[in-house]
């Protein structure tokens, strides 16, 4: 993939400073991205959100989830093995990751939980009122009358 220039945006643009950070992070996203564990992302109705990560082999105390400044970041560390056990067959991945997602300034997390090896965290929209849309009122000109065309 090639190299996009995104300096004639940052030229006719104000205030979108974190819009085009997020387009130059994913520009400069090297193929090799990591994708351990595997993870969906599901919209749940209109506001709500759901990241659904495979992580078994983890327990709760394993897994760090932190949230700041518009990052959720879902870290956990590679346990400890037992030096007895001698696998002939290893498929079930253990090791360390770290996965950290951009959320937009109106989405909140709002939990985590761990169930069957999945960890689900859930997040939702939250639209400020002033940010919602309104109906805008139309006045007439001082002085005039609004005239019922259906009356007359």
């Amino acid at each position: 993939m090639g190299h996009f220039d995104l300096t004639p945006l940052y030229r006719s643009t104000v205030g979108f400073d974190h819009l085009t950070r997020l387009l130059d992070s994913a520009f400069l996203a090297q193929k090799g991205e990591p994708s351990y564990p595997p993870y969906n992302i599901a919209k749940i109705g209109e506001d709500h959100y759901q990241i659904i990560l495979a992580v078994a082999g983890f327990d709760e105390a394993d897994i760090d989830i932190t949230v700041q400044e518009n990052k959720l970041e879902i870290a956990a560390e590679s346990r400890q093995e037992d030096e007895e056990v001698q696998y002939l067959h290893r498929g079930i991945a253990g090791r360390s990751f770290r996965h950290v997602f951009q959320l937009a300034d109106t989405v909140k997390v709002l939990g985590a939980r761990l169930n069957n090896g999945l960890l689900h965290i859930n997040l939702e929209r939250e639209i400020p009122e002033e940010a919602r849309p309104r109906k805008i009122e139309i006045t007439t000109a001082k002085g005039a009358k609004i005239v019922d065309h259906k009356a007359a």
